[in-house]
């Protein structure tokens, strides 16, 4: 009688919509975590003067009060139910589609950031809107109050910007946007997979794993994704009328090409920990999914 050969399980893959679900779910409760981080951010990267982070936040919880390092959180909420739902669900949908086309092989680094730039410029897109409100509300502390927009919240904020400005101010400054994103993706996605896959068996998996392997992919990030982000801030807050060139030509002659860098503390400060946790959250409802279902 011959002998039956065993058939190796054929590996599982989660259905396309909850990868999804799975990656705006992760990112809104990093979000939740650094908000504040993400405010720090910004009012530096609109300021023109030299204080630190501790400073920055010094003064707004002096001028504001501790619950406005939370400004905006509505419309940042939106923006990684939009964006970060789109960029991890194409970006785990291209994945899991390569190693089925190769018989299980992983994608190379190459491919992984080319994976990664594709689901990066089209969740940055679809989360421009998103994205313009919630560069407004976080900056509108620091104007005088005569010239504060006071956005009640983010739905709010996107109906005055079509109402007062246009249909089309919605995707005010989505150029950079989309570059900011390709940036962060291409070195986030990338490094992350390529970090996790260096790291497996020299630390122990699960959690460790994980935040090793982000704190890496936030590191490279971070310094390949600053210049692009604060161009973008500053167009995105730009008063009416301003060009995105002038906008930009005023950045580098008034405060250098190093101001390209500026906030650099807050900037990894809030997205390592936010590519820690969404990693994290991630990897837990990855690991839910396959364990109940």
């Amino acid at each position: 009688m011959a002998q039956q050969v065993a058939v190796p399980p054929k590996e599982r893959y989660i259905p396309n919509g909850l990868k999804f679900a799975f990656g705006g779910l992760a990112g809104m409760a990093a979000t939740c975590v650094v908000q504040p981080l993400d405010l720090i951010k910004t009012r530096m990267q609109l300021s023109g003067g030299g204080k630190t982070s501790f400073a920055v936040a010094g003064e707004i919880v002096a001028r504001e009060g501790f619950f406005s390092l939370y400004t905006g959180l509505s419309a940042g909420l939106l923006r990684q139910a939009t964006y970060t739902t789109t960029r991890l669900g194409i970006y785990n949908w291209l994945f899991d589609a390569y190693k089925e086309r190769n018989e299980g092989a992983a994608p190379g680094f190459g491919v992984k950031t080319l994976l990664g730039v594709a689901a990066g410029s089209v969740g940055a897109f679809v989360g421009t809107p998103a994205e313009v409100a919630l560069i407004r509300m976080t900056a509108d502390g620091r104007l005088p109050k005569e010239q504060r927009r006071n956005y009640k919240n983010v739905l709010d904020a996107l109906m005055r910007i079509v109402r007062e400005e246009g249909l089309l101010k919605l995707w005010r400054g989505a150029s950079p946007t989309v570059s900011r994103a390709m940036v962060v993706n291409a070195a986030q996605l990338s490094t992350y997979s390529q970090a996790r896959e260096v790291f497996v068996g020299r630390v122990p998996d699960g959690v460790v794993l994980h935040f090793c392997a982000s704190m890496v992919s936030g590191l490279v990030t971070t310094i390949a994704s600053m210049p692009v982000d604060i161009i973008k801030t500053r167009i995105q807050n730009a008063a009416k009328g301003e060009s995105q060139l002038a906008v930009v030509t005023n950045l580098l002659r008034n405060e250098g090409v190093f101001s390209l860098w500026k906030g650099f503390l807050p900037y990894y400060a809030r997205l390592g920990p936010h590519t820690v946790l969404t990693f994290i959250f991630l990897e837990q409802l990855n690991a839910a999914y396959f364990k109940y279902t």
